[in-house]
């Protein structure tokens, strides 16, 4: 490392353990807030400009939201799996693993990206069924993921990039290539659908270009010297260790995301049963509360690298207390954001399919879900404490919860007993669920960070284990 590197590193030590954790916390999810609001803003655009081109069409952006959950649990899994070795190894001033754990978790999800994307190209026709397509659904579906298969290696590795710049605590360059992706992917919406009329087709071609040119622009953050960790070849180890390491420090979020791609399927085939105007319905529903949802969940991502960094660096008390303000925080913004997605759900579905069956359909789940959202922080909160403090087990425990082992039989049970009705309350029932399971899981994470700071009082000076052994 060359002296200017090491002035860097140890400006960036100095201000993810000595800058006040509420101005740290808040100043890291500014970024990650506004390239989940972009992203989300695309997500509800593309299904408002398909929307436009009939109910098949509409529910088959929701199909294919099933796999684009798959991509997403793969990058999760292999960023945050990295990224929370590598924080905590910069938070114990440990550069050269915490490089070794980049360069792995990006090339790792490289791979995987484009292995999910060459099996899905071979298996297309039962793909697009098995993500809950419907006949007349399937041909939309197939034209659109198409497209996005082309581009899974860049879609997984650009959000794998995302999440190791958060644990590095450079969030605002993450935030560049997703917002440029994301903006560029509206226009193409735009002028690929409309202008030149390719329908759902456009669309799938829009977001595979603007996923590479995002790919393109967070790869050059690494390569350029813009991050204290890098990217390249020569560091990547495939020892069983290393990778099994990112592999299950990343687990938590593999499960999440694959069980929100199962629940996806499971209510798209539910809904399925009663026509297109329902699947389309349910993903219109489910894109309006992913989109307040990603509030918090951004405020939360602002809380990882600066829980991770001072776990690694023994600044318990200061774990501690970004825990009780991420949760405050996010708390606050989504009162504030569900009440008017409450009071003026029916504008707000007609936005995305004027159709008064959709809208039928739509309304009570909307309105429900918007009740019950307020009690997603401390899920969120506790989930991305224990990950981010490498504590597997109980990370993986809450991360399966609110999307998947409550909600998956919870959709099931309600769907057989209350027909569409029992649909609709799905998701809601199992926020609340996991609402009071989070409680008593909250209790155990913030009993183990005291209990690591009366450790650290009794042996002051002492030397810690590195960071991916840290427990």
């Amino acid at each position: 490392m060359t002296g200017t590197e090491a002035d860097a590193a140890g400006r960036q030590y100095a201000k993810m353990t000595e800058t006040p954790v509420e101005k740290l916390v808040a100043g890291l999810a500014v970024p990650t807030v506004l390239s989940m609001l972009v992203t989300n803003i695309y997500n509800l655009a593309d299904t408002a400009f398909v929307g436009t081109l009939g109910n098949s069409a509409s529910g088959a952006v929701g199909v294919v939201f099933g796999f684009m959950s798959i991509l997403q649990a793969v990058a999760f899994m292999c960023g945050q799996g990295a990224g929370s070795v590598m924080s905590r190894s910069l938070g114990h001033k440990d550069d050269e693993t915490a490089t070794r754990y980049t360069s792995t978790g990006f090339f790792l999800s490289l791979l995987l990206g484009a292995l999910i994307g060459g099996l899905s190209l071979i298996f297309l026709d039962p793909l697009v069924y098995a993500l809950g397509s419907t006949d007349t659904i399937a041909p939309y579906a197939k034209t659109y993921i198409f497209w996005i298969i082309l581009a899974a290696p860049f879609m997984s590795s650009s959000l794998t990039m995302n999440n190791l710049l958060r644990y590095e605590g450079r969030a605002k360059l993450g935030m560049l290539g997703l917002m440029t992706g994301g903006v560029l992917n509206i226009g193409g919406d735009a002028l690929l659908i409309f202008g030149l009329g390719l329908g759902v087709e456009g669309a799938g071609i829009s977001t595979a270009v603007s996923q590479f040119i995002s790919f393109l622009i967070l790869l050059y953050m690494f390569l350029s010297g813009k991050t204290q960790t890098k990217i390249r070849i020569s560091c990547v180890d495939w020892r069983p260790r290393t990778v099994g390491n990112v592999a299950a420090t990343g687990f938590p979020s593999l499960l999440r995301q694959a069980l929100n791609s199962v629940a996806t399927i499971l209510l798209n085939s539910s809904a399925s049963v009663y026509g297109d105007a329902a699947v389309a319905a349910m993903s219109i529903v489910s894109r309006i509360s992913f989109f307040v949802m990603a509030l918090a969940i951004g405020i939360g991502q602002g809380f990882q690298p600066v829980s991770s960094f001072n776990y690694g660096a023994a600044r318990y008390d200061r774990v501690k207390r970004a825990f009780w303000f991420t949760f405050g925080l996010s708390e606050i913004l989504l009162v504030l954001t569900v009440i008017p997605v409450f009071l003026f759900a029916e504008p707000l579905v007609r936005v995305f399919r004027d159709d008064g069956e959709v809208a039928g359909f739509a309304l009570r789940a909307l309105r429900l879900q918007a009740l019950t959202l307020i009690t997603v922080p401390i899920t969120m909160v506790t989930e991305m404490g224990f990950q981010s403090t490498g504590q597997r087990a109980l990370a993986s425990v809450s991360s399966s919860m609110r999307s998947g082992v409550v909600f998956i039989p919870v959709l099931l049970i309600l769907a057989r007993v209350r027909g569409m009705a029992g649909i609709q309350e799905a998701q809601p029932a199992a926020f609340v669920i996991s609402f009071f399971i989070s409680l008593y899981l909250s209790q155990i994470f913030l009993r183990r960070v005291d209990r690591r700071a009366a450790e650290q009082k009794e042996q002051p000076g002492g030397d810690f284990p590195p960071a991916e052994q840290r427990e």
